[in-house]
């Protein structure tokens, strides 16, 4: 019987059940047990129990949560409680810091790391905002705190653009937003896979004709591209003050300032998808093997200083 028994909650598309079903076989080899499909969004917490299909969560020597597009306000309420008990992969504080723009941009400054200049904005504040816009040039981008693959974001560059934007931010009873300056750029973007402080993969993104967003799932396509080393040692700082695992961190190069710009950290970055890897990705092989074994040393680790603690005690 195995020692050790981690539970899994993975994405399903773009080749997810291939990663999960490779992580499972790997960890099946060094002796840890995989318990799939442990979505807290179907989980019952009750009496000091949190229960997902029959299975205790809290009895769990790790859970591994790695699905962006199917989180529920129930789920993350869930995550965060049972982090509390649990080793989680991420952490919950890093998972919750980098789902949220405003406070992971401020971070990254706190600690030296340039992002796209920002301003956390109060809707009723417009001679701030117009303020802030005529300093950069008339031009924004206005991103939700949270979310993925580019959903929400809407470039401010007119009055009228404005007008909708806080319009919209009315009606939704939204009491303040995200303004990040619009950066200089080719219309390309790095993602810098991290795993466990390495780089194990890096890819670009190219942005549709007469768009700018880059992001796969508002139209961008997929390129090779290497990284040089201030690329990698800003992906691998980012990954690191933000507390992460497992990170994909977006970058562009800002052609007025001539340098790279973090855009933003990501706590679920896609593995490559089978399309994408007929085009020449090639970093799951390495991603599976690196979680594979950062799981294995939290969870024999974690056990080794449980026993520890029981014999001096």
């Amino acid at each position: 019987m195995p020692q050790h028994t981690i539970g899994m909650w993975m994405y399903h598309n773009g080749g997810g059940m291939t990663v999960q079903h490779q992580i499972a076989t790997a960890l099946k080899a060094r002796d840890i047990h995989t318990i799939n499909g442990l979505n807290l969004n179907q989980a019952v917490a009750k009496n000091g129990n949190i229960l997902c299909h029959g299975v205790d969560m809290e009895s769990l020597d790790l859970y591994f949560s790695y699905n962006a597009g199917q989180q529920t306000p129930y789920q993350v309420y869930l995550y965060e409680m049972l982090d509390k008990s649990v080793t989680c992969m991420n952490s919950f504080a890093a998972f919750s810091l980098t789902e949220d723009k405003f406070r992971t941009s401020h971070l990254l400054n706190r600690h030296g790391i340039v992002t796209a200049d920002y301003q956390l904005c109060h809707y009723k504040d417009m001679d701030a905002i117009k303020a802030t816009l005529d300093a950069w040039g008339g031009v924004a981008v206005y991103k939700p705190t949270n979310g993925w693959g580019g959903q929400g974001i809407m470039k401010i560059d007119s009055p009228l653009a404005l007008e909708s934007l806080l319009s919209f931010l009315y009606q939704s009873d939204t009491k303040h937003f995200y303004l990040e300056r619009f950066v200089d750029n080719d219309k390309t973007d790095f993602r810098v896979d991290v795993v466990d402080g390495a780089v194990i993969g890096c890819y670009g993104r190219k942005a549709p004709k007469n768009e700018w967003k880059t992001n796969v799932t508002s139209g961008g396509s997929i390129m090779l591209r290497e990284p040089d080393d201030q690329v990698i040692d800003l992906s691998l700082k980012a990954a690191k003050i933000c507390g992460l695992d497992v990170a994909g961190i977006d970058l562009i190069y800002d052609r007025e300032h001539e340098r790279y710009v973090v855009l933003e950290v990501n706590g679920i970055p896609a593995f490559a998808t089978p399309e994408q890897q007929a085009l020449g990705l090639d970093f799951n092989g390495a991603k599976v093997e690196r979680i594979v074994n950062l799981i294995e040393r939290k969870v024999k680790g974690t056990q080794n200083e449980q026993v520890f603690t029981q014999k001096v005690a």
